[in-house]
């Protein structure tokens, strides 16, 4: 059943979900929102490396922040010099790691959000004095409020079922890295097969919530078009 192990894993799962996915808005907003304007070259390129996550496997882009968040990395060594502590093995790394994972989960809807909405509106905005930033924050943003849910949510869901990248990265430290997706996993490998079902089923219930959540505002989108 539910032990206090798996209490502390799923405090930890949804604390990184959590900080993942406002700090994932944070980076995703201005980056999907020049994503949708800009005409630069290298739009194509910096999509690609946008949705890189989509398609490379977990324990692939694991093995490389491993790699650079390793000690003996500059960025890791510098890391360390500037906290005393390593990036792998730890809560930061996580949240580091799962933002890079989730990162096209939280720029795809904004990019589409802004690309619907058009030119016209900033335009208008523009023409009646508001800065740039003024219109962007009381035009775009609104019109692109259900973008906005739908990358918090699929940010959030994404982070919440994470395995090959945590794993790789954090390890399994009870209460410090061992997420529910990790727990999970050990519950199998000794055979302790209702803890495993107790959290699965809070998995699924959990995902399915999510989904549903995301396609009911665009069901209401589409109503209100």
């Amino acid at each position: 059943m539910i032990s206090a192990a798996d209490l502390s894993a799923i405090r930890l799962t949804f604390a990184l979900a959590g900080t993942t996915t406002v700090l994932l808005l944070l980076l995703a907003t201005p980056l999907a929102w020049w994503l949708a304007t800009t005409r630069a070259r290298i739009r194509p390129a910096v999509e690609a490396i946008t949705a890189l996550p989509l398609v490379l496997p977990p324990t692939v882009l694991g093995f490389y922040l491993l790699v650079l968040m390793s000690p003996t990395s500059a960025f890791g060594g510098f890391w360390v010099e500037v906290t005393g502590e390593t990036l792998t093995f730890s809560f930061t790394g996580l949240v580091i790691a799962s933002m890079l994972y989730s990162l096209p989960f939280a720029v795809q809807p904004l990019q589409d959000a802004f690309e619907a909405m058009g030119p016209k509106p900033m335009e208008a905005a523009a023409t009646c004095g508001a800065s740039p930033l003024d219109a962007f924050l009381t035009v775009a943003a609104p019109l692109a409020g259900r973008g906005f849910l739908t990358a918090a949510v699929l940010s959030f869901a994404h982070t919440v079922g994470e395995f090959g990248v945590v794993l790789m990265v954090g390890g399994a430290i009870p209460g410090r890295t061992q997420v529910i997706s990790i727990a999970i996993y050990e519950h199998v490998e000794a055979l302790d097969y209702a803890s495993a079902h107790a959290l699965s089923a809070g998995m699924l219930v959990f995902s399915f919530l999510a989904l549903a959540a995301v396609y009911m505002a665009r069901g209401r989108r589409r109503a209100h078009v």
